[in-house]
């Protein structure tokens, strides 16, 4: 499943980030890639363990747990630490996929990876390039979303960042280990979940909201891993 979320972050939010990372000292990108990743990647990144990084990255998950739509299309059970990078100069991520499974710093604790997530922080007008392109069944699809919004997608997906010609590209980046592992299983939940809110808002019938709900629930009691 492949999502765009409006306004993850408030205007003010989405400020305060800027002038942070505006200040911020930033690194060789390469520093958190794996191995494929590292032969393609070329941009700058904000030191894992920075204050810089960790209060953004608090701020970040603040604002996740307050979003039902993402909460609702990940059922996240981990969330690792939220990452930030910076696109100028041509600077561009080349054609990989994200790992299966990453350290949480300073934990010990891994976390596997099933849902992938892109957080602007620049409006599309402030830079031309930059599409965040996913690749599905589909084809290819590209993202290139006002600052605050957020696209949350397959970790399994091939995906790329075109090069930054002109201005600069900032964002968060981040991964969700989900509750449900298989992303149809996840699909499904989302799909039902959706129509159980449009359904409450129609004033259906509210037994058969009651027994839909109740299907809802019992599929993620079975497939849920905590």
């Amino acid at each position: 499943m492949l999502l765009s979320i409006p306004d993850v972050l408030t205007v003010e939010q989405v400020r305060h980030c800027r002038a942070v990372l505006d200040a911020a000292d930033w690194i060789d990108g390469r520093a958190t890639a794996g191995y494929q990743g590292s032969k393609v990647k070329d941009n700058l990144q904000l030191p894992e363990h920075s204050p810089a990084s960790r209060e953004l990255g608090e701020l970040i998950l603040g604002a996740l747990e307050r979003n039902p739509l993402f909460i609702s299309a990940a059922l996240p059970a981990q969330v690792y630490p939220p990452l930030f990078n910076r696109y100028d100069g041509g600077k561009n991520f080349g054609d990989h996929i994200d790992n299966a499974v990453r350290l949480i710093p300073a934990t010990g604790n891994k976390i596997r990876i099933d849902v992938s997530a892109t957080l602007f922080l620049a409006d599309p007008d402030e830079y031309e390039g930059g599409e965040l392109l996913i690749e599905d069944t589909y084809g290819v699809h590209s993202a290139k979303l006002p600052a605050g919004h957020m696209i949350v997608y397959p970790a399994t997906s091939l995906h790329r960042v075109t090069p930054v010609t002109r201005g600069m590209r900032l964002a968060s980046f981040f991964w969700i280990q989900s509750m449900i592992r298989n992303e149809g299983q996840r699909t499904l939940l989302f799909d039902m979940d959706t129509a159980i809110q449009r359904l409450n808002q129609t004033g259906a019938d509210e037994r058969a909201l009651v027994q839909l709900t109740g299907s809802y629930h019992n599929l993620l009691r079975m497939w849920a891993e905590m």
